[in-house]
């Protein structure tokens, strides 16, 4: 297998795109076996947003990922439709399915591109390529699940629980027999910001999933390899916050924000 999904069946109407597809290994979660990680389910997720009736002066800058419950492993799908028209600013919205109830629920805004090199200007800094950092086994040995299974990720030696820089790609395509762009390629990555800097120490006492993603840009990623700036900060309430910017080779492009649900782990 090179990809994380099969594709089943496609169906679409001036309104609405409906897909099914199937999940495999590669696309296994973290924290239970019979999911989903998200990370791939919301680059799947991406792409469907990507291919719904694109338009060449409009470019997607925000996705805010809502996780309603368990991304059940196996087949599902997706329904992809317009929820606000508009000539400059138009939102899309992608929903998952998985064993008959909403699991992800994307929403998207597309906005009219125009040129503004002429006042263009960023604060966040570039940080090192990939390169430039080593190999780093800590995911994986913090981490299973056939997803983690499935990246490269290099780290900055000066990573922390808490805080720290990690580059991470991929070389599975999304969906079998298709090209990734790399704005799914990329986008496919980011919810691992939550896993990159964990404030505890692997096993963890502590649960404390994401139940969104936000993912905002001030341009499109290029490349295959995504860089986090992460920083983990917990509440005193049971509430946490994963905040990362977020790079590729050329610079950052955009930043993500996770909120948290920390509950003691079970037994």
């Amino acid at each position: 297998m090179s990809a994380y999904y099969k594709l089943i069946s496609r169906i679409e109407n001036l309104n609405e795109t409906i897909t099914h597809y199937q999940s495999n290994i590669h696309a296994q979660g973290a924290w239970n076996p019979h999911e989903q990680h998200m990370a791939p389910a919301s680059g799947l997720m991406c792409k469907e947003l990507e291919r719904f009736y694109p338009r060449e002066n409009m470019r997607i800058g925000r996705i805010s990922f809502d996780i309603f419950g368990l991304i059940h492993a196996g087949e599902f799908s997706i329904h992809t439709r317009v929820i606000r028209a508009g000539k400059t600013i138009e939102l899309i919205e992608s929903e998952m399915k998985t064993q008959g109830k909403t699991s992800i629920v994307a929403r998207a805004w597309r906005m009219l591109t125009t040129d503004t090199s002429s006042v263009a200007g960023l604060e966040d800094q570039t940080i090192q390529n990939p390169e430039h950092y080593p190999e780093w086994d800590g995911l994986k040995k913090c981490w299973s699940g056939g997803f983690i299974e499935s990246t490269e990720t290099r780290a900055d030696d000066t990573r922390r629980n808490g805080k720290g820089i990690v580059w991470q790609t991929t070389n599975l395509e999304m969906v079998e027999g298709e090209q990734t762009s790399d704005f799914v390629r990329i986008l496919g990555i980011v919810d691992t910001a939550n896993g990159i800097v964990p404030r505890q120490n692997r096993e963890f006492d502590w649960a404390f999933p994401n139940l969104d993603l936000q993912i905002h840009m001030h341009r499109l990623p290029q490349g295959k390899w995504l860089g986090l700036e992460a920083i983990q900060q917990y509440g005193s309430d049971g509430i946490g916050l994963t905040s990362a910017v977020l790079h590729d080779i050329y610079g950052p492009f955009g930043r993500s924000e996770q909120i948290l649900t920390i509950r003691p782990m079970t037994v």
